[in-house]
């Protein structure tokens, strides 16, 4: 089951930093969306199996209890990647509206820029 995860993690992380990479501002979100859900994953499997282990909330002594924290990291995470994505989302909203284009080869492109002509020189 560890392969398993493992390879998804890693194709989660290699799709991630390819679409990051693109110049499509549509594409780097997915990407970041696909980045937060890798890194939950990874974070819930180096956490390891509750296979055999009691809640923390039991009083059984002498019995291993399963470690709450990584769960309760994900969640912040969630939260985050959450807020950071509508962030995101709003944010190319907005690109789109002022510029007309998500690319981000044309969004720089100096010939688009209205602002500026052929003789001005800053």
């Amino acid at each position: 089951m560890i392969w398993e995860t493992s390879l998804l993690i890693g194709v989660l992380f290699g799709v991630a930093c390819y679409l990051i990479l693109r110049s499509s501002f549509a594409r780097i979100l997915f990407g970041f969306l696909l980045l937060t859900h890798a890194a939950n994953l990874f974070v819930l499997a180096m956490s390891g199996s509750p296979d055999g282990r009691d809640s923390p909330v039991t009083v059984k002594a002498g019995t291993h209890y399963v470690d709450p924290l990584p769960q309760a990291l994900v969640l912040t995470a969630i939260v985050i990647g959450f807020g950071v994505a509508a962030y995101l989302v709003v944010l190319l909203y907005r690109i789109f509206l002022d510029q007309r284009t998500t690319n981000l080869r044309e969004l720089f492109d100096p010939a688009r820029r209205p602002d500026r002509t052929e003789d001005d020189p800053s």
